[in-house]
């Protein structure tokens, strides 16, 4: 599957104090900002592409922007210079992957347990071995569910970015 994204490179974002923010004594700029505004396709698109990146083995990170809720995207094929201050978690956060949201093999054990319980110990002996995703959507497929499970699994991962989005400040909006 060959996906393509539109990249945002932001060519320098502006620190608390450029922006004219005063953080609360001790506070840092992430706590001032607790309600930049990301874009829920956006974010989809960035976990997808750190992932896959995860997955094939090549250079790919996604970071927002704790000021704009804008997605800065690196790795191979994007030619932008990063920030200089991409790694102050002051101003960026790093977008997690599936993986780091449990939106893997446990997601797909939770489904099976919910909608097909007589074939849990069928799926989670996929799940020990190579080809695991294959199979189970053939099983899925077989079964009729395959259209349930890709409700199911959208519906969980926009609440897994929902969860994420609050927990780093984050208000997450549709596009």
């Amino acid at each position: 599957m060959i996906c393509s994204f539109k990249v945002v490179a932001l060519a320098q974002t502006p620190r608390c104090s450029q922006a004219g923010l005063q953080p609360a004594l001790g506070a840092g700029c992430a706590e001032t900002h607790m309600n930049a505004h990301v874009k829920l396709d956006d974010l989809l698109a960035a976990v997808e592409w750190v992932s896959s990146g995860e997955v094939a083995g090549i250079d790919s990170e996604a970071y927002v922007n704790r000021v704009t809720g804008a997605v800065v995207w690196l790795g191979d094929g994007v030619d932008e210079e990063p920030p200089e201050d991409i790694e102050d978690e002051s101003a960026y956060v790093a977008v997690p992957r599936k993986s780091d949201l449990d939106l893997g093999r446990s997601l797909a054990l939770r489904f099976t347990e919910e909608h097909l319980p007589e074939s849990y110990e069928t799926v989670y002996q996929f799940f020990r071995k190579r080809g695991a995703y294959s199979h189970f959507k053939a099983l899925l497929e077989r079964a009729g569910r395959l259209e349930a499970w890709h409700q199911y699994e959208q519906e969980s991962f926009e609440q897994a970015l929902r969860e994420w989005s609050e927990e780093n400040g984050f208000t997450l909006v549709r596009s």
